[in-house]
């Protein structure tokens, strides 16, 4: 057998129940009200007539599902040197991709398709603002063959052996992973990391659990009265420091859960020139990563972290200025719970050496007056919020005003004191951070533009701001020495007039 891909290909024929699914979920999604509506103001004598429809519904799902698996074709175009994808019923498209232009390649595997034995291809291009294409149904080695092909097009158009497939399948399975991390490390990440994440979850899941409460209270007529002083009453029972206590272990226990679900069993190994990462419980992910495409590689590490010696680390590759927040972070690389040697070894492959630091430049004091204004506006709009809302005893809250000023002041000192930016003739590295301190870097000829920009009561102090516009985002360095900046950044852009190299 030969995976020929110059001619159309389909899915694979289990694909039919992943159409059906996905169809199917996406016809309850859009109709789940007036579902319910109906479920609710039927009679029971009409219930036969409600199995009819759903029986018909799930008849008409099957054979959307099927359509849509036999209009699914793929194939390489070998002359243009593009990947072609057809689609859909009614209203038909094709989509044409330049293999030059494909960003990343992942292969992905959800529960249910796990179940029946198939995998995802999903297919993104720099500069979009979406995934291009999507493959819902492939085998795992035709998978692998496929991505080898998008990535590293340089059989041009060969059709690929039975042996060969077989030798790329086996590949991950075969070579000994670079990195692998262990369930203690993935404990250690889960228990020093994302705290501020996870106390946002948290605080966002309490108020949209009190607005509900209070809908219910409102639609069932109950006395609001008496819901609160039951609620002070049971309220009192607990201390500060029993509150407190419970909501670190629930911030630790949700860290620990969602590390394992990412990057459970996460694998990095050596392919060529690339890296493949393999991770997750559920969901399994498998990413190819061309240290080519990489724009910005960063590693951060906090207190906790440096004490038990592990650190994170990102690659982050180019994406579409419009694209969406969660699409954005999709093209962000993560590697939890390296040690030293591990990140140089990736910093080695990404860059080629392990970048020097190079002369730092230092923000102005003035960092340190905008810090603390924004914060004193800050504590000054929370007590005029209170005053307004005719709280009875505000002085209760007059412990937690010097609880603020404390944490304010340590993470304006601390970020103070780690904001930095190195500048030698081979990186831009930005250090960033008061508990989480990140290193960001950067090589010149991967800068896509850059912006200084200073106010006019900051002329006569000769302090400026500076970012730095690249394909995967923006790097800032504010309050910083205006002629220095100035003159880095004549030497940047002279850099990334005669660099020879590509950006991606």
């Amino acid at each position: 057998m030969e995976f020929d891909f110059k001619t159309p290909q389909r899915q694979s024929v289990t694909g039919i129940v992943i159409m059906f699914a996905d169809t199917f979920q996406g016809l309850i999604r859009a109709l789940w009200a007036p579902i319910l509506v109906v479920l609710f103001r039927m009679k029971s004598e009409n219930y036969l007539l409600i199995a009819l429809g759903f029986l018909a519904l799930v008849v008409l799902t099957l054979v959307i599902g099927y359509l849509k698996y036999r209009n699914f074709t793929f194939f390489l175009d070998e002359e243009k040197q593009e990947f072609v994808l057809s689609k859909g019923i009614i209203n038909k498209s094709k989509i044409n991709i330049q293999l030059s232009k494909i960003q990343q390649v992942n292969i992905n595997q959800s529960i249910i398709q796990k179940i029946i034995g198939v995998y995802s291809l999903d297919i993104d291009t720099a500069g979009s603002d979406k995934k291009e294409i999507s493959i819902r149904a492939i085998d795992q080695s035709l998978a692998l063959i496929l991505k080898e092909r998008l990535l590293d097009y340089g059989d041009k158009g060969e059709a690929v052996s039975e042996e060969k497939s077989e030798i790329i399948s086996n590949s991950s399975s075969n070579a000994k992973p670079f990195i692998k991390v262990s369930y203690t490390t993935l404990f250690k990440v889960g228990i020093t990391s994302n705290y501020g994440r996870t106390i946002a979850l948290l605080i966002t899941f309490a108020i949209t659990l009190y607005q509900s409460f209070k809908d219910a209270i409102s639609t069932f007529e109950i006395d609001e009265t008496t819901v609160d002083s039951a609620f002070e009453k049971s309220a009192g029972y607990f201390s500060v420091g029993i509150l407190v206590a419970g909501l670190l272990f629930l911030v630790l226990l949700i860290n620990i859960i969602r590390t394992f679900i990412k990057h459970f069993d996460f694998e990095m190994i050596k392919q060529k020139q690339s890296l493949a990462i393999i991770s997750g419980l559920f969901a399994k992910k498998n990413t190819l990563l061309n240290p080519d495409k990489v724009q910005i590689t960063s590693y951060s590490q906090n207190y906790f972290q440096k004490k038990l010696k592990i650190l994170d680390m990102n690659m982050k590759q180019a994406s579409s200025n419009e694209a969406k927040e969660e699409q954005k972070k999709s093209n962000v690389i993560e590697v939890p719970g390296c040690n030293s040697y591990e990140r140089d070894e990736i910093l080695k492959l990404i860059l080629g050496k392990i970048p020097e630091k190079g002369t730092p430049i230092q923000p102005n004091f003035r960092y340190l007056i905008s810090r603390i204004f924004s914060a004193a506006v800050f504590l000054g709009i929370i007590f005029t919020v209170l005053n307004f809302s005719e709280v009875e005893n505000i002085t209760f809250y007059i412990p937690l005003i010097f609880v603020y000023l404390g944490l304010v002041s340590s993470v304006i000192y601390f970020g103070f004191k780690n904001n930095r930016l190195y500048s030698n003739e081979n990186f831009v590295i930005l250090k960033h951070g008061a508990w989480d301190v990140e290193h960001e870097i950067i090589e010149p000829y991967k800068i896509q533009a850059i912006t200084t920009r200073q106010y006019f009561w900051h002329k006569g102090a000769d302090v400026g701001h500076l970012t730095l516009h690249t394909a995967a985002g923006d790097v800032h360095f504010k309050f910083g020495d205006f002629t220095k900046i100035k003159q880095l950044v004549n030497y940047w852009l002279y850099q990334v007039e005669t660099s020879k190299q590509n950006w991606m």
